[in-house]
């Protein structure tokens, strides 16, 4: 193959970086740079830099320029070029590029384009919700206020697009601060708000032609301005490579679950990545990758730390992949670890001052090189300044990662200009794993996978939610291992005519659908519902609760908005959180899975107690109260409908497009006592049936005498739309859906057709859906316990 020659495009540190690894190669005859820097400019007998900018103003002068030179690799290095469509003016006149086409670049130049890619194609990702109207975004997150959000502006931001809220008035702020004041510009015109995710971060870069992918050493940057990632967000101010984090395992992981589908969804989508794919990640504390977003282009400064560990020829690796034969060329990589330092200039990321004097002193040491970022030459001089943020980066590599920092750190000392900043901490959270390692000699329970420390501060995060259930009899403390409760405060003097009531239950397979929609703050409801419902069905008053929650490795969060849900169900309920137990059970459940339960303990004046089944007579009246959705049965049968239809709970709802699947068998479970309670206190009821697993015809009669059965007519209300949805698509036979869900109604009491009027009276009163559904007949040897009339043509 003849020598060639190549055009870079960009000015900043990864284009120095290239230059410097391209410059040696054997296929090279000249490289051009436009516009270039300070360090591309006169520092190599084989390159130039071009006085042309890469904006699309400027694409038809590059594309000449580059017929006039016979260029005949074109490598862009900067995003916002690919994403303008640079890549197609060179490609149309017969000048291979690396770097992909204008559709294919939107992995970068837009987070909603890319999420959606991701969800489309199974990619692990944070869940997320994409936004272009502000009013929806600052509701959803009013919504949503227990959880921790990223926001993130969807397009082009120079890599300060991405805003880290710890409250929901930031949350609202960030949002605003995008869609609303446009700091970022069009860049904001749409926002991602997706969920935190807490771990250790991975740059992968990966050279593609569409087909091959071939990733490089994987390396961790540092975007925070200061040390211990405090402070503003920068565009990186170092990294360092290979990674310890990014083990064997996790690199095939990372490329069977997100490399490979990634560059086969693009190709399948009509998109084929060729150049090179950054991809971020996100690795667990349990070890599970996630991607935080894709770029298409060399990053910065992981493309100074990555290239001086190839061995290989780059250009002959770059002019393959452009031509769609990266599989004919072997890529090498250096045994070895390699660092680099930012030096920025003082005020960084905000302002600073340009044109102050560098200066750099030589030699550097063996293996240190010196790349150039915000750097210029004077007109008519040799000056050397600075003109950006991100000034210069000293660049070491070393057999091990220590002393490639400290070679990194010489290189710095090589330069100087004024008021020059660094961190002095890079790769501190490598050395930090290696030295968790190094302990291991002393097992603690914590290695374990249990933090007891965690548990503890569980515990004082929920106090305040504990304590805003107390109620006369109980003073909601919690940090014991028990619960008290004195029933002559709570109004019951009459001890020997007072029985305690116990229920105790569990939210099921509901649960699943919670963690999959990252929903927690309804499931401590749906709990308290499950538990006190079965307790007023006795006639008895909800006095106490107490709760379980186990899980294979604690999330505070998420253990915090469970808590929350529980202490709102009680306030609702009328019943006091007096305890409950938090169980960490490393093995036992995997990552992002947990299980709950509850129990309820109420009173009840023994004349008072449901039912009255000798009292029960044929005309007794039964009484609907209507339910707000799914409750918490039927869940097994709610998520067989959508797998075998293929849906995903976070598609849109079809009968109302406000919300999706999840949220809306999501909605917890009705909570009925305090509606209740006061026609139980007047006698006025003879029984009641919590519509619960088992459906009408099966919960009904367990309130009934066994000369009795309950006849029900189905078209004495509506019913909701989502069982009418499920019962279509899932093709379920009437008498099964009968037998599983509540159908709208979901809790019913028994009355004599005289008090009937003033029951119902009482309900409307407290807010309640109340209908007169049906009727109790009298039952022969035989019969079922429940009549359903006008069930046919439900669905």
């Amino acid at each position: 193959m003849s020598k060639i020659n190549v055009l870079v495009v960009g000015n900043g540190g990864r284009e120095h970086a290239l230059v410097h690894s391209l410059y040696t190669s054997p296929l090279v005859n000249h490289i051009y740079v436009a516009p270039g820097n300070g360090g591309t400019q006169n520092s190599y007998s084989n390159v130039s830099n071009v006085p042309i900018g890469y904006s699309p103003k400027d694409f038809p002068a590059l594309v000449a320029f580059a017929k006039e030179k016979d260029i005949q690799l074109v490598i862009p290095g900067p995003e916002q070029p690919l994403v303008d469509g640079i890549s197609t003016f060179f490609k149309k006149n017969g000048i291979s590029v690396f770097g992909p086409s204008a559709k294919a670049s939107l992995m970068e130049g837009s987070k909603t384009f890319s999420k959606d890619f991701m969800a489309r194609h199974s990619i692990p990702t944070a869940d997320f919700q994409n936004f272009n109207n502000y009013e929806l975004a600052k509701n959803y997150l009013l919504k949503n206020s227990e959880k921790n959000f990223v926001i993130k502006a969807s397009g082009i931001a120079a890599g300060k697009g991405v805003l880290i809220p710890t409250n929901t008035q930031e949350a609202l702020d960030a949002v605003k601060q995008i869609m609303v004041d446009k700091e970022f510009g069009h860049a904001g015109d749409e926002v991602v708000i997706e969920e935190f995710l807490q771990g250790d971060e991975l740059s992968i870069l990966c050279l593609c032609d569409g087909y091959t992918i071939i990733d490089l050493p994987p390396a961790q940057d540092h975007k925070r301005i200061g040390d211990g990632d405090q402070g503003l967000n920068t565009g990186g101010m170092g990294a360092y490579a290979p990674a310890p984090l990014a083990t064997p395992a996790l690199l095939a992981k990372i490329r069977s679950t997100i490399l490979k589908p990634t560059i086969d969804g693009m190709r399948k989508d009509g998109y084929p990545m060729i150049g090179c794919l950054f991809v971020g990640i996100m690795v667990s504390p349990s070890g599970e990758p996630k991607v935080l977003e894709y770029n298409v282009r060399f990053g910065d400064p992981e493309t100074q730390t990555i290239l001086p560990l190839i061995k290989s020829d780059l250009l002959e690796i770059l002019y393959a992949a452009a031509e769609g034969r990266l599989d004919s060329v072997e890529v090498n990589i250096e045994k070895a670890f390699s660092t680099t330092v930012v030096m920025a200039a003082g005020g960084y990321p905000e302002s600073y001052t340009k044109n102050d004097e560098i200066t750099i002193s030589k030699p550097l040491p063996e293996n240190t090189f010196i790349f150039h970022a915000g750097t210029s030459i004077l007109p008519n001089s040799t000056k050397l300044v600075t003109s950006g943020g991100r000034v210069i980066a000293s660049t070491a590599i070393a057999s091990t990662l220590e002393d490639s920092v400290k070679m990194a750190y010489v290189g710095v000392d090589h330069v100087s200009f004024k008021n020059k900043y660094n961190r002095t901490d890079i790769a501190y959270r490598a050395f930090k794993q290696q030295q968790s390692q190094q302990e291991r000699q002393a097992i603690t329970y914590a290695d374990s996978g249990v933090s007891v420390d965690n548990g503890n501060q569980l515990v004082e995060n929920i106090k305040k939610l504990v304590k805003s259930t107390a109620r006369p009899g109980a003073d909601s403390e919690i940090g014991g291992f028990g619960g008290l409760f004195d029933l002559s405060k709570a109004g019951y003097t009459n001890i020997n005519e007072t029985l305690l009531v116990g229920a105790t239950d569990g939210v099921g397979t509901k649960l699943r659908i919670a963690q999959i929609m990252n929903i927690h703050n309804s499931v401590g409801i749906d709990l308290v519902a499950m538990n006190v419902n079965d307790l007023v069905v006795q006639g008895a008053e909800p006095l106490m609760f107490l709760d379980y929650f186990a899980t294979g490795r604690l999330d505070i969060k998420v253990a915090e908005q469970f808590v929350y849900g529980v202490a709102k169900g009680c306030k609702i309920a009328g019943c006091a959180l007096v305890g409950g137990e938090t169980s960490e059970m490393p093995g036992m459940y995997s990552e992002g899975h947990y299980d709950t339960n509850g129990t309820a303990v109420g009173a009840v004046v023994k004349n008072e107690m449901l039912p009255k089944l000798d009292e029960m007579a044929v005309g007794d009246i039964l009484i609907g109260l209507g339910s707000d959705g799914v409750h918490s049965n039927g869940f097994s049968l709610v998520r067989k409908i959508i797998e075998k239809n293929g849906l995903s709970y976070h598609d849109p709802l079809p009968y109302d497009n406000s919300l999706t699947i999840g949220e809306a068998v999501l909605v917890p479970t009705r909570i009925y006592v305090k509606q209740l309670m006061p026609s139980i206190k007047k006698k006025l009821l003879l029984g009641l049936a919590h519509i619960t697993g088992g459906g009408l015809v099966e919960n009904i009669p367990r309130a009934l005498p066994s000369n009795l059965q309950a006849k029900v007519d189905m078209s004495s209300w509506e019913i909701p739309e989502i069982f009418k949805w499920f019962g279509t698509i899932g093709n379920v036979p009437v008498e099964d859906i009968l037998k599983t869900f509540n159908m709208g109604i979901g809790m019913v009491a028994i009355v004599k057709p005289e008090n009937a009027d003033e029951v119902i009276k009482n309900l409307v009163a407290e807010g309640e859906r109340v209908f007169k559904i049906g009727e109790l007949v009298e039952r022969k040897n035989g019969q079922a316990g429940c009549i359903v009339e006008n069930a046919a043509g439900l669905y």
